[in-house]
């Protein structure tokens, strides 16, 4: 092996190494964040995933790996309102998107699952999210499941031929 190679592979290993915590400690400021903005408390961690539990007992999840997004969890068909208020707390923290903004759009495309039975997709303020209908064919069971990832620069929502005719934009926008 050459001393060019061993100094490569050194190097890279190193690079391996200090972005490790580099990412575990980006990942804990996010997580202080989220408990600050929302008033959950953390339930665990394990990995790159973390669990926290929201003051209506209402239970949400991190997923650290880029595309960082949250996961929202409700057992109830028809959840309250501070389910809504909680997702767009910790929107706001994660993406900036605004808080209020967050709550109205993910309302909207919770009602709009549960009137056509499928996952309904929505940006605002540089969030993107997903809410899907209770009673799920794939066994998830009754309940409500919506996510939140930071919205990608550039890249816009895709539009099928008759929502470009239509003149229709591609996912509900808030406002």
């Amino acid at each position: 092996m050459s001393l060019r190679a061993l100094a490569a592979g050194l190097s890279l290993g190193l690079a391996v190494c200090l972005a490790a915590p580099a990412q575990a400690d980006s990942c804990d400021r996010l997580t202080v964040r989220l408990i600050r903005a929302t008033g959950a408390s953390l339930v665990g961690r394990t990995g790159a995933l973390v669990v926290f539990r929201a003051a209506d007992a209402e239970r949400f999840r991190l997923d650290c790996q880029d595309p960082r997004r949250l996961l929202f969890r409700s057992e109830r068909r028809e959840p309250q309102g501070a389910y809504f208020v909680l997702i767009g707390e910790a929107a706001h923290a994660l993406t900036g998107a605004p808080a209020a903004a967050v709550e109205t759009l993910t309302r909207q495309l919770h009602q709009d699952s549960l009137l056509t039975g499928s996952a309904q997709l929505g940006r605002v303020g540089g969030a993107v999210i997903r809410c899907d209908p209770g009673d799920r064919p794939d066994g998830f069971g009754i309940g409500t499941l919506c996510r939140v990832a930071a919205d990608r620069p550039g890249r816009g929502p895709r539009r099928s031929p008759l929502h470009h005719k239509a003149g229709l934009p591609a996912a509900p926008r808030a406002g």
